[in-house]
């Protein structure tokens, strides 16, 4: 069993997990690890886990040490610089004229790099930006193109429920989402009530979308005539959260019903469909008399 615990670099950024080893640690603690080929300051977000299985990938990366003073001296002046990053930046953008709108600087805690993060509506030259930053804080630049989402992660706001964004308060990965999620769960499909702040479809559209997905798969379509303990009736809605359906009955009442005390009136679903038939077959025989 080894002994994991998670470990984020940026805020709300992804949750990374390596094994501390004997080093003893607690929750918010900031660790200095190595992350491929660099090393960074995190903060532990998880508690140690026992996790199964010597595939784990996060045995192989140790945590190198809790940060000392002298870590956390050298990450405020790393943050020094990332705000002085800001200023700098939006002067050259003026300077070169880009078309470029800055979301977040980062420097990794070992200064092999500075990171920009921006967001442009097109592809940007910047690379006479790029020759000037490095002149100026006598390290490698790496400016990074951005989404909409990206960006929304990490400027936060709040979102149509009134919350803080689920991408700023605690999701770390974005996962596809589609209209059809929508569409499946009787949403409106208007872009204004369905959209986050970002422009793109809301990710808490995913949250649910599974229970939905797995009740209507099972649940008669709408208008099929069914069974109860209340009587007989047709399906008129669905209450997917709760596993019941909406069944109207001839007096035009209706009563929600979970799915599983329901059944379908075959007798009554086989003669609507040879009605059905027979009217199709009348309407044929009028054409066709027409015709002739």
């Amino acid at each position: 069993m080894a002994l994991t615990i998670g470990v984020i670099f940026r805020k709300n950024g992804n949750v990374h997990y390596f094994d501390p080893g004997e080093i003893g640690l607690s929750m918010s603690d900031k660790v200095i690890c190595r992350v491929e080929d660099i090393v960074e300051i995190g903060e532990i977000v998880t508690y140690p886990t026992r996790t199964a299985g010597e595939e784990n990938t996060a045995s192989t990366k140790k945590i190198i040490r809790k940060a000392t003073y002298y870590d956390l001296s050298v990450d405020e002046l790393n943050k020094g610089k990332e705000a002085e990053g800001y200023r700098k930046f939006e002067d050259l953008t003026k300077k070169y004229n880009l078309p470029m709108k800055l979301v977040d600087v980062h420097i990794i805690f070992d200064k092999s790099k500075m990171i920009f993060y921006f967001t442009s509506e097109k592809r940007v030259d910047f690379r006479e930006m790029v020759k000037e930053l490095a002149a100026h804080f006598k390290m490698r630049i790496e400016l990074r193109q951005i989404g909409v989402r990206d960006e929304a992660k990490i400027v936060g706001g709040l979102g149509p429920c009134g919350m803080n964004l689920c991408c700023k308060s605690f999701l770390t990965d974005f996962e596809s989402i589609s209209i059809k999620m929508a569409k499946d769960q009787n949403l409106p499909l208007n872009p204004l009530k369905i959209s986050g702040i970002c422009g793109r479809l809301m990710c808490c559209l995913k949250y649910e979308y599974d229970s939905y997905k797995e009740f209507i798969d099972k649940a008669p379509e709408r208008g099929t005539p069914v069974k109860c303990s209340f009587g007989k009736g047709i399906i008129y809605s669905y209450e997917p959260l709760k596993c019941n359906v909406i069944v109207e009955f001839e007096n035009e009442s209706k009563v929600s019903v979970p799915l599983c005390q329901i059944e379908i009136d075959k007798e009554r679903e086989m003669s609507e469909k040879m009605s059905d038939e027979n009217e199709e077959n009348l309407e044929m025989t009028g054409i066709e008399d027409y015709l002739d």
